[in-house]
């Protein structure tokens, strides 16, 4: 089967046959199959929103950039209604009910080829999906105004982006501000789409420190550390190495933390913060000369 997304560059020396470039960035990775559920980790200010916003096609256009991003093998721009994004932040309208807020944007997403009815059902399974359907009648609420928990509000958001079925999902940081109880829920009702509505989906979603419990919802695993990838491939063979010998199961934390930190004793990392070094003085000259031209 075709990848639904593949970042793409002419391979270089170290062998990857996917890559992408920015200042300082570069990484490789391949969806191979529809209906993914990708983790994107790393420590804070790794790169994991910034490869985030290149796959979707949000990156700032000052941004220097090399490679491609093909999906389905073509080049091609992310279509509305291919594509979902669900920022980090919740912007939802806190005076409006469950039911309010999905069947309002549902109006305004789906196309006028559907009826209002088809429209309010598209809402209400949407809700059920998403785990919602006991608060259907409940205000979001926000400051003063007691309303939905933090993990609710996150699958209403959720929800709003889902309607148009979409099969490529970015999620930024989804679990961000949430107790591991919410953060499970949010993520069981990603990871049970498929099994819901029957619809084939690729998700790719950046999260920082998940448990154990989260991370084994996720099917593969793509591990930053520096703007490169440290690891990526199956997310359950990323500890094989570390439990060999031993009955224990290892926290996803410890491997992820072990995982880091032999990339960065490497003569690789070495290399890349030279280059970032080299790169920031190129930007940071150029930002002189321009300075003093202004004069």
């Amino acid at each position: 089967m075709a990848s639904f997304l593949q970042p793409s560059n002419q391979p270089d020396e170290s062998g990857p046959t996917a890559a992408m470039k920015s200042s300082g960035f570069q990484t490789s990775l391949e969806v191979e199959t529809i209906r993914e559920l990708l983790a994107i980790m790393g420590p804070s200010g790794c790169g994991k929103s910034t490869l985030l916003d290149t796959l979707s096609g949000r990156l700032g256009s000052n941004a220097r950039q090399a490679g491609e991003i093909l999906i389905n093998g073509r080049k091609q721009a992310l279509a509305y209604g291919t594509s979902a994004y669900v920022t980090q932040d919740d912007t939802l309208v806190t005076t409006l009910t469950v039911r309010e807020a999905v069947f309002y944007s549902a109006q305004l997403q789906l196309p006028d080829s559907m009826s209002m009815a088809e429209k309010m059902e598209r809402a209400e399974i949407t809700i059920r999906e998403m785990g919602l359907q006991d608060a259907m009648n409940t205000r979001i609420g926000g400051w003063g105004d007691k309303g939905l928990s933090g993990g609710q509000k996150r699958r209403v958001s959720i929800c709003i982006e889902i309607l148009t079925h979409p099969k490529l999902i970015f999620l930024d940081e989804p679990t961000s501000g949430l107790d591991s109880a919410a953060s499970y829920y949010v993520m069981r009702g990603i990871a049970r789409l498929d099994h819901k509505d029957g619809l084939r989906r690729t998700v790719i979603a950046s999260i920082h420190q998940p448990s154990s419990e989260v991370f084994r919802l996720f099917s593969n695993l793509c591990l930053l550390s520096s703007g490169k990838t440290v690891y990526f491939g199956p997310a359950s063979a990323a500890n094989e190495d570390l439990e060999q010998g031993s009955d224990d199961v290892i926290p996803t934390e410890e491997v992820i933390d072990t995982l880091v930190k032999s990339y960065i004793s490497s003569e690789y990392w070495q290399q890349v913060q030279v280059k970032v070094a080299e790169i920031c003085k190129e930007d940071f000259e150029a930002l002189e000369r321009g300075t003093m031209l202004d004069f």
